[in-house]
């Protein structure tokens, strides 16, 4: 019986890569049936992902992962092989606006999302009713101004993720500065929705600096969460139309739509392997 994995690398760029790669795996009669890949001119680095199925007998799989590995040594690859069929452990944290979280807890149950949401931490009470009747743990840690309570709150967060053993932490306009021992313990599994178009309208409020601005277009931008804030890679953005007539309740309203299938498009491609980080970038095979 035959397992279809996911094989994501990135190797220093050069003739006949994907050629020594598919050939293992050709002698390991394996069945290819996706293959993207990218070089990259500016980093001189090689990208790609591949989906294929294989013998799934402990022998046939050892065997496999040891001649590649040896490849991997030779090539200075850097590489992942996921079970396709398997759906990550996620994390949601929330604040007051909830459009975020709506949507990962329908897209979750009903729209085949790979992911399972094992928890939802907010500093908020707010979400409880509609998350337990999903039938997901919901956390409320409130913060007051006492920087030892932020500390704290942080330290049970932190608990949470490693208690469900979590794959995946998403920010679904959760409205709190991670430390930076956070965003480095959590580096590429951390993804944060912003409700602006980056780089334009960094921090707080950004529909209300939009408005002031005057623009003709806002946006969403789903990035991985670095130590600094709104400047992690980015993986999906989006984009909408608006004019003078917007109030700024107008562009929170229309920003709502777009923050919510953003991060959602964003949480699939990570999960389905789909995002490798290229530096300050990232490369999507959507």
């Amino acid at each position: 019986m035959k397992k279809t994995q996911i094989l994501t690398f990135s190797c220093p760029d050069g003739p006949g890569i994907q050629a020594k790669v598919t050939g293992i795996m050709y002698a390991h009669n394996a069945f290819l049936t996706d293959v993207q890949s990218y070089s990259d001119k500016d980093s001189l680095t090689f990208f790609s992902r591949i989906v294929f199925s294989i013998d799934d007998s402990e022998a046939s799989g050892v065997t496999f992962i040891k001649d590649f590995s040896q490849l991997a040594d030779e090539l200075n690859i850097n590489w992942s092989i996921n079970d396709s069929e398997k759906k990550l452990k996620t994390i949601v944290a929330v604040s007051k606006e909830g459009h975020c979280l709506n949507d990962l807890l329908y897209r979750s149950q009903y729209r085949d999302m790979p992911i399972e949401i094992v928890g939802v931490v907010s500093n908020h009470d707010t979400y409880r009713e509609i998350v337990e009747f999903n039938g997901i743990k919901y956390h409320y840690l409130p913060i007051d101004s006492d920087k030892n309570s932020k500390e704290m709150q942080e330290k049970e967060f932190e608990s949470i993720v490693e208690k469900e053993n979590a794959d995946l932490i998403v920010l679904a306009r959760y409205m709190q500065i991670l430390s930076d021992q956070l965003t480095s313990k959590w580096s590429g599994k951390c993804i944060n929705i912003h409700h602006s178009f980056l780089p334009s309208f960094k921090g707080a409020k950004p529909y209300h600096q939009a408005f002031n601005k005057g623009v003709k277009i806002i946006g969403a931008t789903a990035h991985y969460v670095t130590s600094e804030l709104d400047e992690g890679q980015i993986i999906e953005q989006d984009v909408q139309r608006v004019s003078h007539r917007d109030s700024t309740q107008d562009l929170t309203r229309k920003g709502n739509d777009i923050e919510s299938s953003v991060l959602s498009r964003a949480v699939r491609w990570h999960a389905e392997k789909r995002i490798i980080i290229n530096g300050n970038k990232t490369v999507v095979f959507n």
